[in-house]
């Protein structure tokens, strides 16, 4: 089903009944993303998730967000569903979501479930700084027509990484995002917060949750064995009876 949201049209799914529990998927994501917990959860709770803005069925953003405008964002969308309160269990980029929502109007978050977790800017690499000077000198190569729009999709195919290739329109809001250090949102939390983490997770590594853990006021890590970057699908079974104790 479709909601219009500070004039976007946002598609969504919610099913059950009981206290409420939202599901941001990560980047590159959709709702379907979560479709397992989604399923499971809603034996116990009314469980809404939904396409974030510029994935899935739902319209882009006006312009590049940051997990600031997208947090603005969800806070619409619970005061257009009648969400007063609820759990939040954000996924890798709606991990970021969730950070800043639950630091920023704590009074609409319950308990926090952060699953491998973006929002901490990593140590730069000399190879980061290779890209990034190649992406600059892509996006001058672009000024000179289709030849230069050729060269530089040609640097972005060989220095760019997967997602920075496949995110089209969403590159704006990708560059945006991956630059917005979270870290100083962590102390302001003020919901009890369970970190969730696949040991060999790559892409968010374990490195970050114990980050989290020390500068949340309320937070424990879990780290799920033989798991990686998308835990709650690797160790379902775990992963879910970790979150139901949780959340009872």
């Amino acid at each position: 089903m479709f909601t219009e949201i500070d004039s976007l049209k946002v598609a969504y799914q919610v099913k059950g009944s009981g206290p409420p529990v939202v599901l941001l998927h990560g980047w590159g994501g959709e709702a379907n993303s979560f479709k397992p917990v989604f399923d499971r959860l809603s034996k116990s709770y009314q469980v809404f998730v939904l396409d974030l803005p510029g994935f899935g069925l739902s319209e882009l953003p006006p312009q590049a967000w940051d997990a600031c405008d997208y947090a603005s964002f969800l806070s619409s969308f619970f005061n257009k569903h009648g969400i007063n309160k609820a759990h939040l269990i954000g996924h890798s980029y709606g991990g970021r979501i969730s950070i800043v929502m639950a630091s920023t109007e704590p009074e609409k978050v319950d308990k926090l479930i952060l699953v491998d977790s973006a929002g901490i800017i990593p140590p730069r690499s000399l190879k980061y700084y290779v890209r990034v000077g190649l992406a600059k000198i892509g996006r001058l190569l672009r000024c000179l027509g289709s030849v230069g729009n050729r060269l530089a999709d040609g640097i972005s195919r060989h220095a760019g990484s997967k997602d920075y290739r496949e995110a089209g329109q969403m590159r704006p809001t990708m560059m945006k995002s991956v630059n917005q250090n979270l870290r100083p949102y962590l102390p302001k939390i003020k919901s009890s917060t369970l970190l969730i983490w696949g040991e060999n997770d790559k892409d968010t590594p374990g490195s970050y949750g114990k980050i989290m853990e020390a500068e949340i006021p309320d937070a424990a890590l879990v780290v799920l064995k033989d798991a990686g970057h998308f835990s709650y699908l690797d160790q379902f079974p775990r992963f879910c009876q970790i979150v139901e104790n949780f959340l009872a």
